[in-house]
């Protein structure tokens, strides 16, 4: 590293995000900087992301974290993908996996092929060609083969874990890197007169404690990009209404699936998280269509057992802040906006921005093209995150208030183009950055019945009877590779289950 003149970090707020950013700043600047996490054990935590995407695998491998033992602490469960269940209309069930759907057949995608034999008659659904659908729909689980040319090397996994043992464990990586942590509320932020730059912010115990980079991961409330430097907020409510949510563990009554689900409801929609010693269990909703007495009543009368402690309540609003970088301050975590956990995005978007930061590291000139740049991609990030959820919401079936809302509201001029695209001939819009990418769309559209009107027209070159055969082999020895696996649950309890 340089000789910055960036010499201290001091990050406000633990949690998920509190400790991923130490953890992460620790083991890559090591004793360049001194790092001090404040935070106050009498202000609880949001505590309910705890279903994950692929990407998490490889911050923990940054970190060195062994699989094993991350598991074991954290009492996580694999994941395949998620569940979407009465999405597209009532009964449905559909799965955006963590994998391809099928291989590529000459120059054009599996999709086109497929949509091509379907007008033609073809019945078989799409995800019959899909590996980590149809591992995870039989309740199996294998880590995937290094080989690129076998079919279990055609997905990756994520994990489900319990978000304050995580934080807990990456505290204790971070503490034996020399991490501070002190116990405290932040009573006020101190700016400097000259430049409106954090000089110091005061603890309630009266400590005042100076530095160079301030790290807000103070939740809602944005106690430094907010409350202290006014980034603003730009809110994303009027294409995403959700804003409360309500919260409840149980003991598991049904095999850890090694998929999250979420079930549409008439307000909104339920997660089911299965750990090794819980299910995570919660309702999103829109205030203006259900109560948040009627909403705690509705996830209550849906839990598989006695819910392990009194149900929580949160509130909301889609959006971010106008700026997550600002001066000497970086928002990470819900201090830097919200979306609603619909696609486990929110433990990858503190990923994100810490990636961003850590490569846009300021050397203590604090040119200002430092602060532009990671504010344009955690824009680009949330933005493409964004759209991807309306489309959950704007293609749907469902009867009600609630959902008639959603199919008639006006959406991102950027989400037009791609449904438009999508509909005249099955083509997904693809991006260098962002993301999801073209699997997950297809899961969505193909799932909540968006039909292209046509299909790639070089398609037509292979024949038909040739197509038929080769999709039957594919999906014959999916099934028969699915079906050789161990079922997920023996497979944690071999691995890393807790007391083991």
């Amino acid at each position: 590293m340089p000789d910055s003149t960036v010499r201290t970090v001091v990050i406000v707020g633990g949690g998920t995000a509190g400790w991923m950013t130490a953890a992460a700043i620790a083991q890559a600047l090591g004793p360049h900087v001194a790092i001090r996490l404040v935070e106050s054990s009498e202000i609880g935590t949001v505590g309910v992301g705890e279903a994950t995407i692929p990407h998490i695998r490889a911050f923990n491998a940054k970190l060195g974290l062994d699989e094993a033992e991350f598991m074991r602490s954290t009492q996580a469960t694999f994941k395949l993908g998620i569940e979407f269940r009465d999405w597209g209309r009532p009964g449905d069930s559909y799965i955006h996996p963590f994998g391809a759907f099928g291989p590529d057949l000459g120059e054009i995608g599996f999709h086109q092929h497929w949509l091509r034999l379907r007008a033609e008659g073809l019945e078989t659904s799409i995800e019959a060609f899909s590996a980590p659908i149809v591992i995870s729909r039989l309740g199996r689980f294998a880590h995937p083969s290094a080989d690129p040319r076998a079919l279990l090397s055609t997905f990756s996994y994520a994990y489900h874990f319990d978000a304050g043992l995580y934080a807990a464990f990456l505290r204790r990586y971070a503490e034996e890197r020399g991490v501070q942590r002190t116990d405290a509320r932040v009573a006020d932020v101190r700016l400097r007169g000259a430049d409106g730059f954090i000089d110091a912010i005061v603890l309630d115990t009266g400590e005042q404690v100076s530095g160079d980079l301030f790290v807000d991961c103070s939740g809602f409330r944005g106690l430094l990009i907010e409350q202290a430097l006014k980034a603003g907020y730009e809110s994303w409510a009027h294409w995403l209404p959700c804003d409360r949510a309500v919260a409840a563990p149980c003991h598991a009554q049904e095999p850890a699936t090694p998929l999250t689900r979420s079930t549409a409801l008439d307000a909104g929609w339920a997660w089911r998280i299965p750990l090794q010693h819980r299910v995570g269990n919660g309702y999103v909703y829109c205030s203006d269509f259900i109560s948040d007495e009627e909403a705690e009543a509705t996830l209550l009368s849906r839990l598989e057992s006695e819910p392990l402690a009194d149900p929580r309540r949160l509130r909301f609003q889609a959006g971010r802040r106008r700026k997550q970088w600002s001066r000497n301050c970086v928002a990470i975590g819900l201090s830097s906006g919200f979306l609603e956990p619909l696609e486990s995005t929110s433990i990858y978007l503190i990923q994100a921005a810490i990636g961003h930061l850590i490569s846009l590291f300021p050397d203590g000139s604090w040119d200002p093209v430092d602060e532009t740049e990671f504010n344009r991609l955690m824009e680009l990030e949330l933005e493409r995150v964004r759209d991807f959820l309306i489309l959950h919401y704007r293609a749907t079936q469902r009867p009600g208030a609630f959902w008639d809302a959603r199919r008639q509201m006006a959406i991102p001029d950027s989400l037009a183009y791609k449904l438009a695209l999508f509909e005249e001939r099955g083509a997904v819009v693809r991006y260098k950055d962002g993301l999801f990418q073209e699997p997950s769309w297809l899961a969505v559209y193909f799932g909540q019945h968006v039909s292209p009107t046509g299909f790639n027209p070089l398609s037509a070159g292979l024949p038909a009877e040739a197509l038929r055969r080769e999709f039957a082999g594919i999906e014959q020895a999916i099934r028969r590779q699915a079906e050789a696996l161990q079922p997920h649950e023996s497979y944690v309890a071999q691995l890393c289950a807790v007391g083991a």
